[in-house]
């Protein structure tokens, strides 16, 4: 069955939730400890300013929800509603990246296109909205999608707020659609 995808709602916010839990935990297993991995909750999560913006999307298989993320016209590159140091103010299309936002694919679903095909609505609408390049804070297990759609490493750095230090790579690309 071919994956479908929509525009989240804020009736999503519990499965979502549920899910992001699902992948922190599972897919960061073979680049993160386990303090790394109970560390990085503090920096990821739901974002429900992407939902309210209505740029945060949904894949589904069926009734089944295969993951989830999005892109922000906002300055906040990452990190979920709890996260200290959000930055809501809209950012300039014509100097400033769009943010790609908050991916996280269920675990059942990994390595099966759900990401790409994320990554590929938020290029699409973030150039519709006049934006010519996208960036993003990723992790160590994401960091091989993002290159394969054309990313680029910027800057690596650690993030310790949750405790233990989390790497993460920014990383940034010129819009191709």
């Amino acid at each position: 069955m071919p994956f479908t995808h929509r525009v989240a709602t804020p009736d999503d916010i519990p499965v979502l939730t549920a899910i992001m839990d699902a992948s922190i935990a599972e897919l960061q297993k073979t680049f993160l400890t386990e303090a790394q991995i109970a560390s990085s909750r503090m920096v990821m999560g739901i974002d429900t300013q992407l939902i309210e913006d209505g740029t945060y999307f949904v894949v589904e298989e069926g009734d089944e929800i295969a993951g989830c993320g999005g892109w922000s016209r906002r300055a906040t590159l990452y990190g979920g509603d709890h996260t200290p140091g959000r930055e809501p103010t809209l950012l300039d299309p014509a100097k400033d990246p769009a943010r790609v936002r908050a991916m996280y694919t269920n675990p059942a679903f990994a390595r099966r296109g759900v990401g790409r095909l994320i990554l590929e609505l938020c290029e699409r609408a973030a150039s519709e909205e006049g934006f010519t390049t996208l960036e993003l804070m990723g992790t160590l297990s994401g960091e091989p999608l993002y290159r394969s759609y054309g990313f680029e490493p910027v800057e690596r750095i650690t993030d310790d707020r949750g405790g233990a230090p989390v790497p993460l790579v920014r990383m940034r690309k010129p819009v191709t659609l």
